[in-house]
């Protein structure tokens, strides 16, 4: 479903891609990531989205950021904000969805593909809204989990579903503890 001579740009939903493939039982490597998508096509920019917890004193995602930031990843985050619920456990929230809609949208008159790393049904219009630009678009989940981490309806909209436990063997990495997000020493 990819064309070598075809503008790709990557846009990764970074709190939903760790969750689906760690409900797979594996990290990705996304030195490999972009290898991988560099040569189905033109790859002219891979963006990943997350949100920061600015007030920790340590963050176990900041190592994964830092190496993205180096290693060729358009990086956008802002900060987490954390709140208490009703039942005074302390949540965070961070939803990153507006940040990239907006980069997907004002780039989908320079590419030809987009690949969405996120199974967030939430993304249907945006995808909708790149089709009718005339951007094929590949999404990026998983139904091999319980409960699958992609809505159906986000799967039945976009061009092409890439199952992600089938990248396994090609992005892929066995599972660090320590980490949150991902690789963060490489």
């Amino acid at each position: 479903m990819f064309y070598r001579d075809e503008r790709l740009a990557l846009f990764i939903d970074g709190s939903n891609l760790y969750a689906a493939a760690k409900s797979l039982g594996f990290d990705i490597d996304y030195k490999l990531l972009r290898q991988e998508f560099m040569r189905r096509g033109k790859l002219l920019r891979a963006f990943y989205y997350t949100a920061l917890l600015e007030n920790d004193e340590y963050s176990p995602i900041r190592p994964l950021v830092d190496w993205l930031h180096y290693n060729g990843f358009s990086m956008v985050t802002k900060p987490a904000k954390e709140y208490t619920d009703s039942m005074g456990r302390r949540k965070v929230k961070g939803n990153m969805d507006i940040e990239l809609t907006v980069d997907a949208l004002e780039l989908a008159d320079h590419i030809d593909h987009a690949v969405l790393f996120s199974g967030d049904g939430d993304f249907k219009p945006l995808v909708a809204a790149m089709q009718r630009k005339g951007v094929r678009v590949s999404v990026v989940s998983t139904i091999r989990s319980q409960p699958p981490m992609i809505a159906d309806e986000l799967r039945r909209q976009a061009d092409n579903f890439i199952e992600l436990d089938e990248l396994k063997d090609v992005i892929g990495r066995p599972p660090r503890e320590f980490d949150r997000e991902g690789p963060a020493d490489e």
